[in-house]
């Protein structure tokens, strides 16, 4: 009697959600690459999407090649010329970005859980009198973490919390 092993159990790779890309403001004279002038809109840019997976897929070149190389590659593939020298700072601008957002979005949730701590301490303290809590600045400060339509979070930007926290 010859035993039979089974192939095992195939788990074939699931699609990947096709990312959104977002229309931009126009800030400068450059048009950033990946993106085009709206036509209905000058202020506007227009994600061209071809161009932005293949600077994805660059991104991820970038550690294995010259940055020469790669933007060699990302303008023979899009027909878009991009120089080394630009990819590189893109790159480089979108990690600061990215650390800028999440360090803000991590003071905003501090501030919001220091704000209910706060409030439950002076209740805890039976506090009858005016105060704080009952104030406007705390209102509006409340009212940059409430909650969205869709029943989302949303925290507000420092630069939200700092002009409350001021005024």
């Amino acid at each position: 009697m010859t035993i039979r092993e089974g192939l095992g159990v195939w788990i074939l790779p699931q699609p990947v959600a096709e990312q959104v890309w977002v229309a931009i403001p126009k800030f400068g004279r450059t048009i950033p690459f990946g993106y085009r002038i709206d036509a209905d809109e000058p202020d506007w840019l227009q994600p061209i999407q071809t161009e932005l997976e293949a600077l994805e897929k660059a991104k991820k070149f970038i550690n294995q090649y010259s940055s020469r190389q790669v933007a060699a590659w990302l303008t023979k593939l899009t027909g878009r010329t991009i120089s080394h020298v630009g990819l590189l700072k893109r790159i480089k601008n979108e990690q600061s970005h990215k650390r800028k957002s999440t360090t803000y979005s991590k003071l905003a949730d501090r501030y919001e859980k220091a704000l209910k701590q706060a409030k439950a301490y002076d209740e805890r303290l039976g506090n009858n009198k005016s105060n704080y809590f009952d104030g406007t600045r705390y209102s509006r400060i409340k009212d940059s973490f409430t909650n969205n339509e869709d029943g989302s979070s949303s925290t507000a930007t420092s630069g939200d919390t700092e002009r409350n926290l001021s005024s």
